[in-house]
């Protein structure tokens, strides 16, 4: 099966699964306060649904919609997405969510949200009881991290090794601590066996959103952990655990430096044979120097050759059910509090750019299937998703918190016609910000 279908297929289970659980939150809170649910949606259904179920005990319509864009349930009483005010021209039954106290129908709107956050933080309690946490720490790296060029710019060098921000040592590489280096006012590193402070410029994330890379990976000694079939490596002989020396005698001891080696080797046509240039290999194969003559395909000149992570001491962290309990929370709580400091980004021209559709979520996905990786991309969607449901836009949970509240604090609820034009603009809105989000993927995609 290829890459694409692999994570399409990750994409639309964990989507269903979290909008299934969204929708839900906010059914069963209705069914607690007595309202009336008409319909419940996983998917929108525009003219037809592909699966339909109408239970004779509750009168509820369950079924899936044919467009995976969210999904609902219909509230007696609501103006809500599905856009039927003519319920509204009738009297008002006792069953219905405008007949509930603005407390009640607050509890309704917020339980998709609160479904999100507990299955978020579900997910990471199960991940932590069955895998663990396992992480490298950068000081272990012994050959440091490969920086990106917005890095190298604000000062970092390849090999550099994380040791601390503005004082605070550095356990770990994680999306916190991206935050704290583009926050910070210098970090240290190792460099060459000396201590050296970087200065960080108050516009690093900005840049860093702006050119679509990553701040920085490890750097993985040249060292080979799977060798593709067929591939130049396979022909000359290499096997798990060979180190790749030189290649054409120019010295490839880290992944980074044999790349940017055999970039510079596929500018070399004049000597290409149809469409193969001849290389000279030198690779370690248990304490035995080997060199190979062979050629390498043009324009790619893949060896064929990948690393692994068994070259760095791992830190590894295993959990009892009950210890991973608050330590599943306590990394939920950490994701959700990084996503919200994320948001500010949003609104800046780099964040903008930077706004991803389906194809970026997708892309979050493993290539082959991992359990793990998966659960964990879900989590961290369904956090996601709570967050954005919360910003205060009509058509979204948010727009009506934000209704809701004004009608407490105020005591004048907003007017069914007022909530019907208003629902009808944040829709729009975000038909807008969907459309604007998948063609970014398209632009990504093509440029």
């Amino acid at each position: 099966m290829s890459t694409f279908f692999i994570k399409l297929i990750q994409l639309l289970l964990s989507l269903s699964l979290l909008v299934a659980l969204h929708e839900l939150g906010h059914l069963i809170f209705a069914r607690l306060f007595k309202i009336r649910v008409e319909k419940y949606r996983i998917f929108f259904d525009p003219w037809f649904s592909l699966f339909s179920w109408k239970s004779k005990r509750s009168g509820t319509d369950w079924g899936i919609g044919w467009l995976p864009l969210g999904g609902y349930v219909k509230i007696a009483g609501m103006v809500d997405e599905s856009m039927d005010t003519e319920q509204l021209k009738a009297p008002m039954k006792a069953d219905e969510f405008r007949a509930k106290p603005a407390w009640q129908r607050l509890c309704v709107m917020v339980g998709g949200v609160f479904a999100n956050l507990v299955v978020a933080a579900c997910i990471y309690i199960g991940v932590l009881f069955v895998w663990g946490e396992s992480y490298i720490e950068p000081q272990k790296a012994p050959a440091g991290m490969v920086f990106s060029e917005v890095a190298k710019t604000a000062g970092f060098e390849d090999g550099d090794i994380l040791i601390s921000i503005d004082s605070e040592p550095i356990e770990r590489i994680d999306g916190a601590t991206i935050r704290k280096i583009t926050a910070a006012r210098e970090v240290t590193v190792l460099r060459d066996g000396q201590e050296v402070a970087v200065y960080i410029p108050g516009d690093l994330m900005e840049q860093m959103l702006a050119s679509h890379t990553i701040l920085f990976d490890y750097r993985y000694p040249s060292v080979a952990d799977t060798i593709i079939a067929g591939s130049l490596a396979e022909r000359i002989g290499m096997t798990k655990g060979d180190r790749i020396v030189s290649i054409n005698g120019k010295l490839t001891p880290t992944y980074d430096v044999l790349h940017s080696v055999l970039a510079d080797v596929s500018t070399d046509s004049v000597h290409a044979v149809n469409n193969k240039l001849p290389v000279k290999i030198t690779y370690m194969h248990q304490m035995e120097t080997i060199s190979s003559q062979d050629s390498l395909a043009l324009p790619d000149c893949v060896l064929g050759i990948s690393h692994g992570t068994d070259l760095f001491a791992i830190k590894e962290l295993n959990y009892g059910f009950f210890e991973s309990i608050p330590a599943g929370i306590q990394y939920g709580t950490k994701t959700l509090v990084g996503y919200v400091k994320d948001l500010k980004y949003l609104f800046t021209k780099a964040g903008a750019s930077s706004v991803g559709g389906f194809g970026t979520i997708a892309s979050i996905f493993p290539a082959t299937w991992n359990w793990y990786l998966f659960w964990m991309r879900t989590a961290l969607i369904s956090v996601m998703l709570a967050v954005m449901n919360l910003l205060p836009i009509p058509g979204l949970d948010g727009g009506h918190v934000l209704f809701l509240l004004y009608e407490w604090v105020t005591g004048r609820k907003p007017s069914d016609k007022f909530l019907e034009y208003a629902t009808m603009t944040g829709l729009a809105l975000l038909l807008i910000l969907v459309v604007y989000a998948n063609v970014n993927d398209i632009i990504k995609f093509l440029f």
